[in-house]
């Protein structure tokens, strides 16, 4: 089995300062992962990627192209899209063993997860391929500071979540760009449910016309207990290992080795007696 997280969300909520932090994390720790750029946009990236899209094709190169005559999010579209018509390119890239583990940095362009079958397609394809897969959504803690807002952040990771049809977590990036004030108003919402979160909103003429739906909204997010948030502080080792922690679970990372090396002395002489 294989592993792999799928790092996803909005152009410049952080995806890939996660994904070079989580590198160097690991690194320290004296393990190996193996980060993937599926970004045909990104020029700049401070990770060292196993593999790279733009080997394969890049937004600058379709938008050279005098025949296709595409924008920049037309461009990108194109791209992803012509990725899954040579998966072929990246299986081979990947070159896979046995307990390997990838960190995809994919594309911010919201409409590759809300209704283009891309990034589902690439999700049946990793099946495929025999990976366990988590898919983290990084939202911008910046932009959940008000509670229409978070709830707001709450159904588009919903709606991307139902689209993949994977494991998810949800992490509030840029925590830690955070005012003290603002660090203890996040975690107010997050120890509090989505109904109580209304409450502390002040009442404008908007929310007022608009109470029931938000509460209904926040009913629903809080009786299937679809959507939770880990808050991320990327200069806290603390924090990224228990984020580490949550998404290896998810994953079921490690498992196999933990029962292949428990107790190694006593299987050995168990071994010894059998034979």
């Amino acid at each position: 089995m294989k592993y792999c997280q799928l790092v996803i969300g909005p152009a410049g909520s952080g995806k890939s300062t996660y994904c070079a932090t989580l590198q160097q994390h690991t690194q320290n720790a004296g393990r190996t992962v193996h980060i993937v750029n599926l970004d045909p946009a990104a020029e700049v990236f401070n990770y060292k990627a196993a593999v790279d899209v733009k080997d394969l094709i890049s937004v600058q190169d379709v938008q050279e192209d005098e025949e296709l005559v595409l924008g920049p999010n037309g461009s990108l579209v194109f791209c992803m899209e012509y990725l899954v018509e040579n998966f072929e390119w990246l299986h081979d890239a990947l070159d896979e063993g046995e307990d390997d583990y990838f960190i995809f940095d994919c594309p911010g362009q919201i409409e590759l997860y809300s209704h283009l079958p891309v990034m589902r397609q690439l999700v049946d394809a990793l099946k495929s391929w025999d990976f366990n897969i988590c898919a983290v959504f990084l939202l911008d803690t910046h932009f959940v500071l008000e509670a229409e807002k978070f709830l707001a952040g709450a159904l588009t990771t919903l709606s991307t979540m139902v689209a993949l049809e994977v494991q998810s977590v949800n992490v509030l990036s840029k925590f830690d760009m955070l005012s003290d004030r603002n660090k203890a108003l996040v975690e107010t919402f997050l120890e509090n449910d989505a109904r109580s979160i209304l409450e502390q909103e002040p009442t404008t003429p908007w929310n007022q016309r608009h109470r029931l739906l938000t509460e209904t909204i926040a009913g629903v997010l809080e009786d299937y207990s679809l959507v939770k948030f880990v808050p991320l502080n990327i200069q806290e080792e603390e924090s990224i290992d228990e984020l580490l922690l949550i998404i290896d679970n998810t994953i079921q990372y490690g498992e196999d080795l933990e029962v292949r090396d428990r107790f190694p002395e006593e299987q050995d002489g168990e071994d010894e007696q059998l034979f």
